[in-house]
């Protein structure tokens, strides 16, 4: 590559960097004068490059938002970066790009990238597994997220026709107070002003958004993920579980996660009545809800901690044959013994 046309392309490279920057830094940079970096400029304009002309004391270049995506100077690093965040986006399902959009955005940077460094890419991306298999997506349209995160930034209300999960659905009005992606999914959690409540919605169930006129003022009290994490983990199924575990509220939820139950310490220890209060231990009681009851009783007996069922009673049935069956398994001699 001659020297000319190399130091064009890094001009680019500085100027992606953002920022305004003089024509005496760049000139320093490009080892050339202030002249020369006016004529660099220049062609990068004849190539439909947005360069910008700052006027004032600390005016110079910078790169503006132009009709297309100008040329990228990717450094092996950050093309590793953008590759792998791709594949990692697409298997964990956070991806907000419906159909083949991220495998198309990965070839075209693969597309351009000099032989040497697409194979040594390539042997990366050949070489890696992944311990878990991959998440089911549910990456929200476009024509959804982007206008949804508009109302979010601007506290604007956005209509939209919304799908349940039954099948059932209509339009809906919401004031939206944030987007959070969880498990493979994207959600929007907001007040329902058809229903006058706060409701949390799936973004691929969404159709049809438009941000409309006025604005609101988000309540105080919890972030939007926490909002959503508390949804889901009060959601109606079948079953209410209540339960009662000894230890502290920070001990229970490393394994009962805020989007499974909702933990909370009890006044004054909270220890059921029967329960051995020795050392003062502290009770939390946990709630969950539950479309089927046989998971519960293995997840308590993970926990490894003292617990009282509350309700409902046909769980404590479903411990009570757990725990036989382990007995059961513990009694049994190997094999050939």
């Amino acid at each position: 590559m001659s020297r000319p046309v190399s130091r064009v392309l890094t001009l680019l490279e500085l100027l992606q960097a953002g920022g305004v920057r003089t024509v005496a830094e760049l000139a320093d940079r490009l080892g050339v004068g202030e002249r020369t970096v006016r004529r660099y400029v220049d062609h990068l304009v004849d190539l439909d490059v947005p360069v910008e002309s700052v006027r004032g004391r600390y005016g110079g270049y910078r790169l503006a938002p132009g009709h297309r995506m100008p040329p990228l100077m990717l450094t092996d690093d950050e093309a590793l970066a953008v590759l792998l965040g791709l594949v990692a986006g697409r298997r964990t399902g956070i991806t907000a790009a419906a159909g083949t959009a991220g495998e198309t955005a990965a070839a075209k940077v693969r597309r351009v990238l000099p032989e040497r460094l697409r194979h040594r890419l390539d042997a990366v991306l050949d070489s890696l597994t992944f311990t878990t298999a991959p998440a089911e997506s549910a990456a929200p349209e476009a024509a959804v997220l982007l206008p949804v995160a508009d109302a979010v930034r601007h506290h604007r209300p956005v209509a939209f026709r919304y799908t349940g999960g039954r099948g059932g659905g209509g339009e809906r009005t919401v004031y939206p107070y944030g987007l959070v992606a969880h498990a493979g999914r994207w959600y929007m959690t907001g007040r329902d002003l058809s229903a006058g409540a706060e409701r949390t919605f799936r973004l691929d169930r969404v159709r049809g958004a438009r941000v409309l006129p006025g604005t609101f003022e988000p309540p105080p009290g919890p972030g939007p993920a926490e909002r959503v994490l508390t949804a889901l983990a009060t959601a109606p199924y079948r079953h209410a579980v209540t339960v009662r575990v000894q230890g502290t509220a920070e001990e229970i939820r490393t394994r009962l996660p805020a989007s499974v139950a909702i933990v909370a310490a009890e006044a004054g220890g909270g220890a059921p009545a029967g329960a051995d209060r020795a050392g003062a231990e502290v009770w939390c009681r946990v709630e969950m809800r539950a479309e089927r009851l046989d998971w519960v009783p293995g997840v308590l007996a993970s926990l490894d901690r003292p617990f009282v069922v509350e309700r409902p009673d046909e769980l404590r049935g479903l411990v009570a044959d757990l725990a036989g069956r382990l007995l059961d398994a513990a009694r049994q001699a190997p094999p050939g013994d």
